[in-house]
């Protein structure tokens, strides 16, 4: 249980720095806590890919759900147009 609490406070965070970090409108509460946790998992992936760790620290994991948000917020709004 505390684990699925910490992916949300991640993701959360993770969210609302994309929001700032990306120009344009957000996508709401909702759903910039699901393209956060979305990022995180893919930013672990794409870390993992790259011979870095996944997670760590608390620092490090929301870097990582950051960088993983911004790829997938760019992805979106491309194939949005």
């Amino acid at each position: 249980m505390s684990g699925l609490i910490w992916w949300i406070i991640v993701g959360v965070v993770a969210g609302w720095l994309t929001g700032k970090i990306m120009k344009g409108s957000g996508f709401g509460f909702v759903m910039d806590l699901v393209v956060g946790i979305a990022g995180a998992v893919l930013g672990g992936f794409l870390m993992n890919l790259l011979g870095f760790a996944g997670s760590g620290g608390l620092i490090y994991t929301i870097l990582v759900a950051v960088l993983g948000a911004v790829v997938l917020t760019w992805i979106v709004r491309k194939v949005k147009g």
